[in-house]
């Protein structure tokens, strides 16, 4: 093992394990992304038609296993249970810029987090308001055969933080990013789809540490059939990918800067739009695998999407 989870490693790990999320959020290890993946699925590169829409996802993420630098679970007896309820509000404006549809959001969640790690008779647990989401440039283009999408966001560190509170509801620090993706539609009417939404995210140095987060890759993806009746049903598979792709620097951390974390997930998805309520519903189980230098767990989304 390249690295032995000593006390010490093991407390800076609960401390920076502010899991919270911003565009939605479950939750993980020392610095990882700000942005949590699992809210977007099936048609993760599409956005809604132009029209005001409220969105409300709610996030139940639980991990009982945290692996270490070589994707081992450690001794340590490590229970972390986040659920988010998220309330995101976009306009979408059609055909402003260069043919595509114009889009701003804003996205607050509010998040519990309970963690602890028996090996050390450690245990947090808060209720409050996570770091808000501002995104105020969306572009997204609706083709015949598919859809493309581009945003930029700020992650606002507007969550309660504490260094020596590890179930903290924000993180500290501000997040600057970058969103690009698409669906694909495999046949003229747009019942087989495939998706994929990614983000790359660069953080500010965090408060009271003087540390800095690396920079994260994160990708969303979606494989999906429609199924229309008087309510239009999508079915299929759902799961995203996460890696840390440069090294965390400052402060005075205690682990190797050279082990970089990741995790991928996957799992079933089913959504229902029902037309005469402008309302659709979106249920996925996502289940990790592969994870380094983080909490491994599952994670379930119910989102409902009302348009106005």
């Amino acid at each position: 093992m390249k690295e032995k989870f000593t006390q010490a490693k093991i407390f800076s790990i609960a401390i920076l394990l502010v899991l919270l999320m911003s565009f939605l959020v479950p939750a993980q290890a020392q610095y990882t992304q700000h942005y949590v993946p699992g809210v977007a699925g099936i048609k993760a590169g599409t956005l809604p038609p132009p029209g005001m829409y409220y969105i409300m996802h709610n996030v139940y993420y639980n991990a009982g296993t945290f692996n270490d630098a070589s994707g081992n679970a450690a001794p340590i007896d490590f229970k972390l249970n986040v659920f988010s309820n998220v309330h995101r509000f976009v306009y979408v404006w059609e055909d402003v810029i260069l043919g595509a549809n114009y889009a701003m959001n804003l996205i607050v969640p509010l998040v519990s987090t309970d963690i602890s790690i028996g090996a050390y008779n450690m245990s947090s647990n808060k209720f409050g308001l996570g770091d808000i989401v501002i995104e105020p440039f969306v572009l997204s283009w609706n083709r015949t055969r598919y859809d493309l999408a581009f945003g930029l966001a700020a992650i606002a560190p507007t969550g309660g933080f504490a260094i020596d509170e590890p179930a903290s509801a924000g993180k500290g620090y501000w997040t600057g990013m970058l969103t690009f993706g698409g669906t694909y539609y495999f046949d003229e009417n747009k019942t087989w789809t495939a998706s994929v939404l990614s983000r790359y995210e660069i953080h500010s140095e965090q408060k009271d540490t003087e540390a800095t987060a690396g920079n994260d890759f994160t990708f969303e993806w979606g494989l999906g059939k429609t199924i229309p009746s008087k309510q239009i049903w999508n079915v299929g598979f759902s799961g995203y990918a996460h890696w840390q792709v440069t090294e965390d620097k400052g402060g005075q951390l205690m682990y190797d800067l050279g082990v970089k974390d990741k995790v991928f997930a996957a799992g079933p998805e089913v959504d229902c739009f029902i037309p005469s309520a402008k309302l659709q519903m979106e249920l996925r189980g996502l289940f990790e695998f592969g994870a380094v230098d983080r909490p491994q767990g599952a994670l379930v989304c119910l989102t409902l999407i009302k348009a106005f």
